[in-house]
């Protein structure tokens, strides 16, 4: 059965016999278990996200070319990163001294 949520995907429900399929393989793994009703009590919800870094990075507004910015983002994730790269080397190269 297919169940669509409030975002739009669509998830697909496991028949009963799927289901015991399923059930059967956690029962099997010993490296796995289900939780008792105590030990679920006393999981608490995980309230972090990723550690601070020691070096944070400043948030700026900055214009670029459109072809330049097209460019980076074409590169897929972590375009901004890899600018910061680009930008570090120039800097390297550039240097007073």
């Amino acid at each position: 059965m297919l169940i669509t949520t409030k975002s739009g995907r669509l998830i697909e429900i496991p028949t009963d016999e799927e289901d015991a399929a399923i059930n059967a393989g956690i029962a099997a793994d010993p490296d796995t278990y289900e939780l008792s009703a105590e030990e679920f009590a006393q999981l608490k919800p995980y309230k972090g996200g990723r550690p601070k870094a020691e070096v944070t990075k400043e948030r700026i507004t900055i214009r670029l070319s459109p072809d330049v910015l097209a460019a980076f983002k074409a590169t897929g994730k972590g375009w901004q990163t890899r600018i910061d790269g680009v930008l570090k080397d120039w800097l390297k190269e550039h240097a007073a001294g």
